[in-house]
């Protein structure tokens, strides 16, 4: 059996070693960026005792908003956006295309993307309300689970105050885009991709990178809403080898949900509940919704044919590309 090695001769676990260094590195370039941009928004003269609580004030100010908006996007760019290109250039080349980025796709593809994550969400109601039931048993981590559910709702209360179309426009730009592609580069396009090459196994890789998405949102209670929406995330890359289907099909799903806050904060004069703006949905809405995303994802299978050949094409032109180039030296 060959050993699977990358472009550039990397074996599989060297590739997950390197894949870690850059995530490592990652985080660490995010903690120095995210700490400059949090010493502009605490009072000066605050000690380093007292800077985190200082920035939980602070970030609850509306006068810091852009700050807190820099602060989120700083904070994908260096965790999520370039330990991805770091990594596919180690391994793989700067050719963009091991990345899932080409231009084989269409506006049927993404439509249909958009249906798959919002039918996705639909199916995955359900699991939020079973999440709760759970963890209501475990007193420690309800507790964990509220707080940082509180966390994220003050977060994003403070980044929804809106206050004309120009402020849309930009919370559409850095709540909805960024974050979509960000997020599919990372875990599509570096993470699933580099898994299913080297395990041949694309559910089982789907599901670990779907799983490792879930967790990165720091969600105890919609943990498993978010695996289900990062599994469909992952099927609709596998079949279409494009990061810009799942790209726009994500923008779409965020850009919805920024609308909606819009709206809210703008016309409402009631507080803003989070955890209610989501409907409830039975189980047998939820099973419909399976049954859907299976017909979809069908569909999607069908109509990405034609672009697939073509990505497959040029994914045997530059592998024998590189092997004439390692033959000749």
């Amino acid at each position: 059996m060959q050993v699977y090695k990358s472009i550039k001769g990397y074996s599989g676990f060297s590739q997950l070693g390197i894949f870690l260094l850059f995530l490592g590195l990652g985080l660490i370039l995010t903690s120095i960026v995210q700490f400059i941009i949090a010493l502009q928004m605490v009072p000066a003269g605050t000690s380093f005792n007292q800077i985190e609580s200082a920035l939980m004030v602070a970030m609850q100010d509306a006068k810091n908003i852009e700050k807190v908006r820099l602060l989120q996007i700083m904070g994908t760019l260096c965790m999520l956006f370039i330990p991805a290109i770091l990594f596919s250039w180690r391994v793989n080349g700067k050719h963009p295309f091991w990345l899932g980025i080409n231009k084989h796709f269409n506006v049927f593809q993404i439509m249909l993307g958009f249906l798959i994550i919002f039918t996705a969400n639909i199916m995955a109601g359900p699991l939020q309300d079973l999440s709760v039931k759970i963890v209501s048993h475990f007193p420690s981590l309800e507790t964990m689970a509220k707080t940082m559910e509180e966390n994220y709702n003050d977060q994003v209360k403070l980044l929804s105050h809106l206050s004309g179309i120009p402020d849309l426009i930009i919370a559409i730009i850095t709540m909805a885009f960024f974050p979509a592609l960000f997020e599919e580069l990372f875990f599509r396009g570096a993470l699933q991709n580099f898994l299913v090459r080297w395990w041949k196994k694309p559910f089982v890789s789907i599901l670990v990178s779907s799983v490792i998405f879930s967790l990165i949102h720091m969600s105890i209670y919609l943990f498993l809403s978010r695996l289900v929406l990062g599994f469909a995330l992952g099927m609709m890359f596998y079949q279409t080898k494009n990061i810009w289907v799942n790209t726009f099909a994500h923008f779409l799903n965020n850009a919805i949900a920024v609308f909606q806050l819009y709206f809210l904060t703008t016309y409402s004069k009631e507080k803003i509940d989070l955890s209610k703006l989501d409907p409830k949905v039975d189980w047998w809405i939820g099973a419909i919704a399976f049954i859907v995303l299976f017909f979809l994802f069908n569909v999607l299978k069908k109509y990405s044919q034609t672009t697939l050949s073509k990505i497959n094409s040029k994914e045997a032109f530059l592998l024998s590309q590189q092997t004439n180039e390692e033959n000749i030296s």
